[in-house]
């Protein structure tokens, strides 16, 4: 390949590279868990990604809800240095019936404050959990994320039925059917005395804040990329015709008499 063909092919795929991070960028303001999916019935560890999208504002407070509609009776959160962690318990809605028992109480919420999640940074914050239901797909974490500044931002949009993304989705757990001669801890080895929900007074749960506005930096920062991935594209292909039009002719089959 000549020097102006291969310079032609490196702009061609930086122009999709760049259109392809422009794509991506919004998707990665979203708090999200990971991993994403699980076995049913086991025990898994999870972190919850919590990105920082303004620019003038640090992340202070994050807060998770968890399901009551398919409680976890053995919930443990990992220390983060730097911020205090408090787990909420709460009555359920009615009583869930499972293999330790009737369930009357689970964890309902737990909150990590006093830290700071600057500008271009993230966070993690791991759980480990269980047993995971067995008779439902999927789990969902609505989460808040509180600035400095006072915003509030509620990702509690619960998945579409049609699969595209909500505004402000939540963090969602699929749940895979457990492989034969699974030991039912999915890679973690668990077991309900390791996996004790911490013992806490039931608190009661402060009324949420609105939501805040719309993750504009993130959008911003999509369409720069988006707008880059295009004009790269457009360049290299403008060069791509250009060479093939000026390209002298080669080897003898090319000679007319």
């Amino acid at each position: 390949m000549s020097f102006s063909a291969a310079r032609r092919a490196l702009a061609v795929t930086a122009g999709a590279a760049a259109l392809t991070l422009g794509l991506a960028v919004p998707a990665l303001a979203h708090v999200t868990i990971s991993p994403g999916s699980a076995e049913q019935g086991g025990f898994t560890k999870v972190a919850f990604r919590v990105p920082n999208e303004r620019d003038d504002a640090s992340t202070s407070k994050v807060e998770v809800t968890f399901p009551t509609d398919h409680p976890l009776a053995f919930v443990s959160v990992k220390p983060v240095p730097g911020w205090k962690v408090e787990v909420t318990e709460g009555e359920l809605p009615k009583p869930v019936t499972t293999e330790y028992g009737e369930l009357t109480e689970a964890v309902t919420k737990v909150t990590w404050s006093g830290g700071k999640i600057g500008p271009g940074q993230f966070q993690e914050f791991e759980v480990s959990m269980g047993r995971l239901p067995a008779d439902t797909d999927r789990l969902v974490f609505p989460a808040t994320q509180t600035y400095s500044s006072g915003e509030v931002v509620a990702w509690d949009d619960e998945p579409k039925a049609d699969g595209s993304e909500p505004e402000h989705p939540a963090p969602v757990l699929m749940l895979t059917p457990a492989a034969a001669g699974s030991d039912g801890h999915g890679g973690h080895p668990a077991s309900p005395g390791a996996h004790a929900t911490p013992s806490v007074a039931p608190a009661a749960v402060a009324a949420g804040a609105p939501a805040g506005s719309s993750d504009g930096t993130a959008r911003l920062l999509g369409g720069a990329g988006l707008a880059a991935g295009l004009a790269g594209l457009a360049a290299g292909l403008v060069g791509l015709r250009r060479g093939s039009r000026t390209a002298p002719a080669a080897g003898p089959e090319a000679k007319r008499p």
